[in-house]
């Protein structure tokens, strides 16, 4: 039983890190768009709603596409004062009732109350409130499900990892989500 969850494990945390190494990309494209409308205001005084509206919905992409890649790297916000130098059994511990308690809930209310929303956008075939602005809105507002569930996905991931180090089974984690091991406590357990 173990192995298959160490399996979904690999999985999820591949296909998360694929989606977000992906959507990463659009950082450049923010970029460009924005220089280009920029260009566009200042130096040639027009400018297309459409190409404001794109690096704003882009950056949405972007953001809701990575979340779970950043959970995944241990890149989100955390409280460090008790929990990075804390030992690895700790850390198991206290990810699995963070992700029970908040990280889970959280996501389900993310897609029980964001899919009603998403589902009308798609009804409508909603395009942009700006006259001239970027149509296909319906498509930016899903990105709201899939943060849901990537988000999820990688909180699932996190449960099993946890339950591996509390089984004593470190050896099913691929190296690169294994919980660091700090300085101070790495000394300490030496001794």
């Amino acid at each position: 039983m173990l192995i298959g969850l160490a399996a979904l494990m690999r999985l999820i945390n591949a296909f998360n890190q694929l989606v977000g190494k992906l959507f990463s990309w659009l950082a450049l494209g923010i970029v460009l768009v924005c220089f280009w409308v920029v260009v566009e205001r200042y130096f040639f005084s027009t400018t297309r709603l459409w190409a404001q509206d794109l690096y704003v919905w882009l950056n949405g992409a972007m953001f809701t596409g990575v979340a779970a890649f950043a959970l995944l790297r241990g890149d989100h916000v955390r409280v460090d004062i008790f929990y990075r130098p804390a030992s690895v059994r700790f850390k198991a511990i206290a990810d699995l009732i963070g992700v029970v308690v908040f990280l889970l809930p959280f996501t389900y209310v993310v897609y029980t109350y964001g899919m009603p929303f998403v589902a009308r956008s798609w009804r409508l075939m909603e395009n942009s409130a700006n006259f001239g602005g970027m149509p296909g809105l319906y498509i930016l507002k899903s990105f709201i499900i899939i943060f849901a569930v990537l988000v999820a996905l990688q909180g699932l991931s996190m449960i099993i990892r946890s339950l591996l180090v509390l089984a004593k089974r470190e050896d099913l984690i691929p190296e690169s989500f294994r919980y660091p091991i700090h300085h101070a406590t790495a000394v300490a357990g030496k001794e």
